[in-house]
């Protein structure tokens, strides 16, 4: 009964020091945060921090395997349960864009601060960043069969970039209006016409 109750609360801790980890890196860089502020953010002390993680580098390449491993998996589930490419692209959309809108923190801190990670993690975030990819690649493939393979992998990171750089300056657009004119810019982008060579 104990391991059962334990469990999710220290699933939620974790996800409540990864969540303030993110926001305090995002705000201040992965240099001007301490442990100490750590704790604060999430009501105990820095010290006690050190349960949960050894120290603030794991705890930053926590932060980005975690999201990385998200993405992956998400990605996987939509293009599994699509019937269709035409409809896991929209899906995949949807579901990158929901991530850029809803956690553009961890989207400041990966570029900013992946070469703060330990050779090990950034493996594993590279690792899991090209199987993201690859479920892309896959589906555009569907789509535009004539394109070659480094094509297609260029559009994906292409349209990343653009999904990616939006969250900060929607402006006074709602949430739901910069969705779905980021959809519909990522369809035209993955989904352009190759150039007449003429």
């Amino acid at each position: 009964m104990t391991s059962k109750a334990t469990g999710p609360r220290t699933g939620e801790r974790r996800a409540a020091i990864l969540g303030a980890a993110a926001r305090l890196f995002a705000a201040h860089g992965y240099r001007g945060v301490t442990i100490d502020d750590l704790g604060r953010a999430v009501g105990t002390t820095g010290p006690a921090l050190y349960r949960h993680f050894p120290g603030k580098e794991a705890l930053l390449g926590a932060v980005l395997v975690d999201v990385s491993e998200r993405l992956a998996a998400r990605g996987r589930t939509l293009v599994d349960r699509a019937e269709e490419p035409r409809e896991a692209l929209t899906a995949l959309l949807r579901g990158h864009i929901s991530f850029a809108l809803d956690e553009p923190d961890l989207i400041t801190v990966h570029d900013r601060e992946l070469g703060n990670l330990t050779d090990e993690d950034r493996r594993t975030v590279r690792r899991l960043q090209r199987g993201y990819v690859e479920e892309w690649v896959g589906v555009l493939a569907a789509l535009r069969p004539d394109t070659p393979g480094p094509a297609l992998r260029a559009s994906v990171h292409a349209a990343f970039g653009l999904l990616n750089s939006t969250p900060h300056s929607r402006g006074p657009l709602s949430r739901g209006a910069m969705a779905d004119l980021l959809l519909r810019m990522g369809v035209a982008a993955l989904l352009a016409e190759e150039p007449d060579p003429r």
